[in-house]
């Protein structure tokens, strides 16, 4: 146990900070938004708003986390960039992505966007006390509540001028979903966050219509899983199991629950939450690690990172709900030494790889780029304390 958590530590504070802290823009601001397979930086690649803001929620963590100055001013840096460059002062909403000296770039406004900035600027007021990043925030909900919404639950894609587009950003395996799982999921997750700080009714409110969405829409009870791309109206659109966004749902929801506090909606979740964490034990934890996705029951035997970092914190809190399960804990640990051994990058100036290949040999795939970020592997790091360290 002991060894377990010393490493994930180290991995946090003598890895992936000091990497990412590399990253900064010191003439253009916010943070570099492409490093490829062979580490070189491209300095003049578009900022993605999206990396911008996991950057920012990052390092108010671990600022609250660790406690070091340093860290808190990373996180003003990254809101710096944030406010001034990737908010869309004309239109309102956050731009898709800006080019490397902070002009609009690929100016689509996107729910899944929004959500991430409300997640990172709820987090950097929590650690900072900066009112006017909370009100960015609660600006941002409004957005998402008043332009990017309908009668069955949150759209997806739109122009600058909030007009709707073809959800291409969000749809993959060949599809194009007017609803996604996955914005849902993180517009929950960063709903929680804003919860959790501010506890405002009308927040509460839509994180329990997120819950019965993702109890009566989102999860399929027959198969045991979760939906993944959807119509309009919530109707399914591909046999796709995706095994990480379930491990990632088991425990974000769990969160959610906790912060809300509603005895209701904890008795109807709970059981599902259980339920997925369980079905991805048994069926996608194969080799001390998490496969992809299965399509028409096809498996994706690629480890991806951000997978294998949403399984340690999943069976983590898997076992922390019955401790008998030790089984969960196992599981949990096991990840991380499949981590340790095959996705940490072990070359000098590096982080975690892209994906690993089955034969444990690692893919090319860029260290760093819009979805690439130290959101998932960072997160993974500080919840690892939170739950183990600060317990004992």
């Amino acid at each position: 146990m002991g060894t377990f958590v010393k490493e994930i530590e180290e991995e946090l504070i003598q890895k992936l900070i000091p990497f990412w802290e590399n990253l900064r823009d010191e003439e253009y601001g916010g943070f570099y938004g492409y490093m490829g397979y062979d580490l070189k930086v491209q300095k003049d690649y578009e900022k993605g708003c999206i990396l911008n803001s996991r950057i920012l929620w990052f390092f108010a963590n671990a600022y609250m986390t660790l406690g070091e100055e340093k860290l808190k001013e990373d996180a003003d840096h990254a809101y710096a960039f944030l406010k001034e460059k990737c908010l869309d002062k004309e239109y309102g909403g956050m731009f898709w992505s800006v080019t490397y000296d902070g002009k609009p770039s690929d100016t689509t406004k996107h729910t899944y966007n929004q959500a991430f900035a409300i997640y990172a600027l709820s987090s950097y007021y929590d650690a900072t006390g900066n009112k006017e990043a909370l009100e960015i925030a609660r600006g941002l909900q409004k957005v998402i509540e008043d332009r990017c919404t309908d009668e069955y639950g949150y759209l997806e894609a739109f122009n600058r001028k909030f007009e709707p587009e073809e959800n291409d950003k969000l749809s993959e395996n060949g599809i194009i979903a007017e609803k996604t799982m996955n914005t849902l999921l993180h517009v929950f997750e960063a709903y929680t966050e804003l919860y959790r700080v501010t506890k405002d009714p009308f927040t509460g409110d839509r994180l329990r219509f997120m819950m019965d969405l993702f109890a009566d829409k989102i999860y399929n009870k027959e198969l045991g899983r979760q939906e993944v791309f959807f119509d309009r109206t919530w109707n399914s659109l591909i046999d796709l199991y995706s095994y990480g966004h379930d491990i990632e749902t088991s425990w974000l929801m769990d969160r959610g629950l906790e912060v809300l506090d509603d005895e209701k909606y904890t008795g109807k979740i709970t059981p599902i939450t259980t339920e997925i964490a369980e079905n991805i034990y048994h069926r996608a934890f194969v080799d001390h690690s998490l496969m992809n996705e299965c399509e028409n029951g096809v498996n994706d035997t690629r480890r991806i990172w951000w997978v294998q970092a949403e399984t340690v914190i999943g069976f983590l809190n898997r076992y922390q709900k019955d401790p008998e399960k030790k089984e969960y804990l196992q599981a949990a640990e096991d990840e991380w030494n499949y981590i340790k051994t095959y996705m940490l990058d072990p070359r000098d100036g590096s982080e975690w790889f892209w994906y690993v290949k089955e034969d444990h040999t690692p893919g090319d795939g860029p260290i760093v780029e819009p979805w690439k970020c130290p959101y998932h592997n960072g997160r993974m790091c500080m919840e690892v304390i939170r739950r183990m360290k600060n317990a004992e």
